[in-house]
């Protein structure tokens, strides 16, 4: 029984089980399993050994057949038979191998039928030697064709032909010198070289490995240049013999057409082989079709044609061409095809069928001519066979119908034809078995989701089993979507998924009863690659990393591995392996290349490839040559290096001027990377050496080699100076300065400068003088502030150069001699002045206008109570401007100015100076603001007067609101105070509370900003009897009687401390009473430390204001808030600018340092008790 059902990939071992099934328990008609082949060629100094295997239940038995007759192995005493077996060897150290060849048969039988081989023909190889003969030399004339023959004697199987010479070297063949298939070697036409005496014909005998030589060939070939030579010696004649060209003929095969016979299946090769001089060219097509790509090839320089595997369609005729400039002719080849028999669907398969079933032998075969089919059973003719009356013979077909036990046979099917046979033994066993499951019982089947899954259930039994397949619980039988049964019981689940694991139980029943077995399906997660590796580009030195990110199942082991260019990393320490990364560090060229990860399972697998390109600079370019050599120019052409897998993008050339610039390279052009020429300008009188490198995305190759020097000749100049210009650096001269050629621009040696200037429109002569090595000429006793026309022109010794453009400049500057006129000023507001001014004449300023400058300080304040101030302030206004903004001014205060042009030596006088008074405007924020006097629902508020009163105090303004422990504000109250006072006590307040108060100072102009603070009144019934401020506005009191004692001691004791501080501050003998008077509004009254019993301030963190509001900087600059008016026409402090149109794009400075002093008091800050009280609290 042959195990070739539809089996799985995965039933191996069940085949075994059924094989050994048959084999070893049930009864079986013999099967052949191996015989020798039809033409059986034996090497004659060996034994024998012709195979004839077999199997069946019970072990057959063997008989062989010799040429048709019974062959009795025991009366020959060379033959044996191997136990067990119907293999016969035969010794021929006793007798001639000629007297075994024949025909064998081998017959194989058992009670249940019997098998018969193929008919095994015996010959044995054979490789004779050549026959003796005697080769005359073979003399030809020069560009004639000739044909070397070897005609090898017959061997069995025919020798392989090839040609050498007496050193064992093959003969060189070509287009014009080849060999053909039956071994002789063709000359389409001979040469002087072709001239040798060992053109040596060999036989290769493959089946004994041995080789025959023909006796060696000499060809001579005349020398036609000679023998003219000779005969014009003797004639006075010269060619009277000649080569002469033709066009080509055929040497084989001959005729305009031929024919050949090929079978199907075997290699058809044809040839043609022309002689024509020159040597022909050949080539091929199919008249009536076209050629089988896939199985064509052309051997021996297209002179062979091979098509392999030759199938019906190769038929037809085929034309050959051979072609040379004189002309072309044709050979067409009728090609016919025959057929041996050849299986349309497989030979007859085995049968076994229980009692009563039906059953077909199929014996379906083909062949050109068609074939003849004849049966027989157990060898014998199947018409002289017992008769039975469940067979039927129709044909290629026997039918059997209703079997029984006993009919078991083997039949044999003969299929032949003029070209061959075909001979196959197919039993029938008639068998009676109950079910037998073979599939392993709890074998566990592993599959990927979304994979086929493919369950086996293979069984035996006769009649054959129905199988049926169960899930889990056996509910209902696995049939439909998503389960396929196969034929072989095969359960198939074509795309799996998790909720398809489980248990399955397969069941095979037939009429003699019932087996079932149980396997488990597994579906398991794919094994995905998450993160493929990228293409890459890397320069060689650095390192690279290819990531490989995978998620596969946890319940398989996965193993990553790494391929290059499909192949095996290479064993190089720098390639390192991680778990999910390969990092190849210093790269080189070698590593270029397809890297490839491939994550395994034991159930799947997934791949991913990147390339990786290694780049590098390019190698320099070579072979630098001057050419097209000309006065001013040259042609430079070079090769250019490899460029390392980075296309070049463009070579740089440079030069070196060995004259004028030894060692120093300079660029001189650039030209795309797809040139390897260009045209060099060049300047006279330089000593030229040229090298050119090359770019690519890495960077600059090295240098090439330098080319030859190129030397021009001198010449005049080309070009003169530029950067000609034309200043004073005292009113009664003028510096003419230029910027100087280069050794390389002056054309030739003698380099020299004419320099020339005139006043502007007198229409003067020029004035010249010649200057040499300086790049500048100092004009004495000019007029102050005159303009000049100015040239200088370069001069060598060969000439001068082209007229020089005419430059443009002015001597000295003076400062200037008069101040603007008419000046005024107009108040715009409180903190903003506008100044006008008539601008001062050109002839007056002598010079370039630079400018006009204002200053202005402040005299004093409008206030009776502030003091003098006495400081200078300048504004710059760049150009020719007739206004500008003063800002930044303190309100109701007296001011004085004046005005000054300026120009590029310095100031002129100042204008007469003037004054103006700015209005009131709203006062600053108080000074201070402390709280004092807390009581249980009072308090009183004590401040200094504002700093900046800017103006009249028409009285103040208090509000205040209550604020509870989540920081909400409660209703506000308002309360108008009188500008004379600096105290307020509050009553009626809650106790325990915390409040917020907001004060702020009052002009006619409106009130200023607020300075605000916050207190607690003090806890009830004494429970903590002290104030406390924001920082620590919650204190947590204990219940126990002797802390809430021991707090009140603290508090109290904090209290008198306070008070002995207040009064301490008010004696302090530190200013005396005016300047008492006036330190309220001083901000220099600094707040004492906590060190020396005093208070800190307090700012309030939740509005963002600081204790004693805002109030304008010291530095004078000037808020957005405090005017309406735009920057334009606003003044340069220090290097501060203003555009044309007079627009601010600076800012203004004081330039006193008195200013530094008397208003750095604004920045003081007033003292407040809040921030020592806080101090004290976190004590306490």
């Amino acid at each position: 029984f042959e195990c070739d059902l539809k089996w799985t990939l995965a039933s191996c071992m069940q085949c075994f089980f059924l094989c050994f099934l048959f084999s070893c328990l049930l009864p079986q008609p013999p099967t052949l399993t191996h015989q020798s082949p039809k033409d059986y060629i034996i090497d004659p100094r060996e034994n024998i050994i012709i195979h004839c295997e077999a199997k069946g239940k019970p072990h057959p038995s063997f008989s062989w057949t010799r040429n048709g007759t019974h062959f009795d192995i025991d009366q020959d005493p060379n033959v044996n038979m191997r136990p067990h077996s119907g293999t016969m060897v035969v010794d021929i150290s006793r007798e001639k191998v000629e007297h075994y060849e024949g025909v064998y048969q081998c017959t194989a039988r058992n009670k249940h039928g019997t098998a018969v081989s193929n008919n095994i023909v015996v010959r044995q190889s054979r490789s004779p030697l050549w026959s003796k003969e005697r080769i005359k030399p073979i003399v030809v004339q020069e560009g004639v064709s000739l044909v070397l023959p070897c005609r090898p004697p017959a061997g069995l199987p025919p020798p392989i032909i090839f040609w050498m010479d007496n050193n064992f070297q093959r003969l060189p063949q070509s287009s014009r010198v080849s060999q053909s298939l039956n071994g002789d070697l063709y000359f389409s036409n001979v040469l002087r070289e072709d001239s040798r005496n060992d053109y040596i014909c060999y036989a290769r005998f493959p089946h004994t490995q041995t080789i025959q030589q023909k006796q060696p060939i000499t060809v001579k070939v005349l020398n036609l240049d000679a023998i003219n030579d000779t005969m014009a010696a003797f004639y006075n004649d010269t060619d009277l013999f000649s080569v002469d060209e033709r066009r080509p003929t055929f040497l084989t095969p001959s005729g305009p057409s031929s024919s050949k016979m090929v079978l199907r299946g075997q290699v058809l090769e044809m040839e043609c082989i022309a002689e024509g001089l020159p040597t022909p060219e050949i080539s091929w097509t199919k008249i009536s079709g076209d050629l089988p790509a896939k199985r064509t090839a052309f051997l021996h320089y297209q002179k062979t044609l091979r098509i392999v595997n030759v199938s019906e369609s190769d038929a037809g005729d085929y034309r050959c061409t051979a072609r040379n400039r004189h002309g072309f002719v044709h050979h067409t080849i009728h090609v016919t095809v025959k057929a041996a028999p050849y299986w349309i669907s497989g030979a007859p398969k085995n049968l076994v069928l229980a009692p009563g079933e039906n059953g077909v032998l199929t014996c379906r075969a083909s062949g050109t001519p068609k074939p003849s089919i004849t049966w027989a059973m157990n060898g014998i003719p199947i018409e002289n066979s017992p008769k039975d009356f469940s067979r039927k013979v129709e044909d290629d077909t026997v039918i059997f119908t209703d079997v029984q036990v006993g009919s078991s046979a083997v039949y044999q099917c003969n299929v032949s034809n003029d070209y061959g046979y075909l001979l196959s033994n197919a039993f029938v066993n008639v068998l009676s078995e109950p079910p037998r499951v073979l599939t392993p019982a709890h074998k566990v089947y592993q599959v990927i989701r979304n994979h086929q899954a493919l369950i086996d259930c293979t069984s035996f039994g006769s009649p054959i089993p129905k199988i049926t397949w169960f899930k889990d619980s056996r509910a209902s039988t696995l049939d439909g979507d998503p389960y396929i049964l196969h034929d072989n019981g095969t359960l198939e689940i074509h795309v799996a998924q998790m909720h398809n694991s489980g248990k399955y139980t397969c069941v095979a029943r037939n009429t003699l009863g019932i087996s079932e077995n149980h396997v488990y399906l597994e579906v398991k997660e794919p094994t995905r690659i998450l993160k493929q590796p990228e293409y890459k580009i890397v320069q060689r030195g650095r390192s690279v990393v290819f990531e490989c990110k995978v998620k596969h199942d946890p319940s398989l082991i996965p193993t990553m591995t790494w391929l290059k260019d499909d192949g095996e990393l290479p064993d190089d320490e720098r390639l390192i392996v991680d778990s999910d990364s390969l990092t190849i560090t210093d790269v080189t060229e070698n590593d270029a290349g397809v890297y490839t990860c491939i994550m395994n399972t034991t159930l799947d697998h997934d791949s991913a490839s990147a390339e990786l390109t290694v780049v590098e600079q390019p190698d320099p370019p070579t072979d630098l040559e001057l050419t097209d050599q000309k006065k001013r120019s040259v042609q430079i052409t070079w090769t250019p290096g490899d460029e390392h897998n980075s296309p070049i993008q463009k070579f740089l050339i440079q030069y070196e001027d060995s004259l004028h610039h030894r060692g120093h390279w300079h660029n001189l052009t650039e030209v795309p990377g797809t040139k390897t020429t260009a045209h060099l300008k060049l300047s006279p009188y330089a000593q030229y050496t040229f090298r050119v490198m090359a770019l690519n995305a890495v960077g600059y190759s090295r240098p090439s080699f330098p080319s030859r020097v190129y030397k021009t000749e001198p010449a005049a100049p080309d070009e003169n100076p530029t950067g000609v210009q034309g200043f004073g650096t005292e009113h009664n001269n003028l510096v003419i300065s230029w910027k100087p050629l280069s050794g390389l621009q002056s054309n030739g040696p003698g380099l020299h400068y004419r320099v020339m200037w005139r006043q502007k429109f007198l229409d003067s002569e020029w004035t010249s003088v010649t200057v040499a090595n300086n790049s500048k000429f100092v004009v004495s006793g000019t007029p102050t502030f005159v303009p000049y026309e100015l040239k200088v022109q370069a001069v060598n010794d060969y000439g001068a150069g082209p007229e020089p453009v005419i430059a443009h400049g002015y001597s000295g500057e003076d400062l200037p001699v008069a101040a603007p006129e008419n000046v005024q000023a107009m108040i715009l507001n409180s903190t903003l002045a506008e100044v006008h001014w008539d601008p001062v004449p050109a002839k007056l300023i002598r010079g370039h206008l630079k400018g006009y400058k204002v200053y202005y300080w402040r005299e004093r304040s409008l206030h009776k109570h502030n003091p003098h101030h006495v400081e200078k302030q300048i504004l710059t206004f760049s150009g020719n401007h007739t206004r500008g903004m003063l800002p930044g001014l303190h309100a109701f205060s007296l001011y004085s100015f004046n005005v000054r042009v300026y120009n590029g030596k310095g100031e002129g006088p100042a204008s007469p100076t003037q004054k103006f008074e700015t209005p009131e405007g709203v006062p600053s924020a108080p000074s201070s603001l402390v709280i004092t006097n807390s009581n249980l629902d009072s308090l009183t508020l004590e401040w200094n007067p504002p700093h900046d009163r800017n103006g009249r105090l028409t009285g103040y303004t208090l509000k205040y609101q209550p604020v509870n422990n989540s920081n909400e504000l409660g209703p506000v109250e308002e309360l108008a105070l009188p500008a004379n006072e600096t105290s307020v006590t509050l009553l009626n307040l809650k106790y325990s509370t915390r409040y917020k108060f907001y004060l702020n100072a009052k002009t006619v102009r409106g009130a200023g900003p607020a300075i605000s603070q916050e207190a607690v009144t003090i806890m009830d019934e004494g429970k903590l009897c002290g104030l406390m401020t924001v920082a620590s506005r919650q204190v947590d009191i204990a219940t126990q009687g002797w802390f809430i004692g021991l707090m009140c001691a603290i508090a109290l004791l904090i209290l008198i401390l306070l008070i002995i501080c207040f009064i301490q501050r008010n004696k302090g003998g530190k200013y005396p009473v005016k300047e008492k008077e006036d330190a309220h509004t001083d901000p220099e009254f600094q707040p004492m430390k906590e060190e020396d019993c005093t208070f800190g301030e307090y700012s309030d963190n939740e509005d963002h204001k600081p204790l004693k509001g805002s109030r304008t900087p010291s530095n004078g600059t000037v808020k957005r808030d405090d005017s309406d008016d735009s920057l334009v026409d606003y003044g340069e402090g220090g290097d501060g600018q203003f555009n044309e149109d007079g627009s601010f794009i600076g800012q203004y400075s004081g330039k006193s340092a008195s200013r530094d002093t008397a208003e750095g008091h604004e920045s003081s800050e007033a003292p407040s008790p809040i921030n020592a009280m806080n101090s004290l609290n976190s004590f306490v």
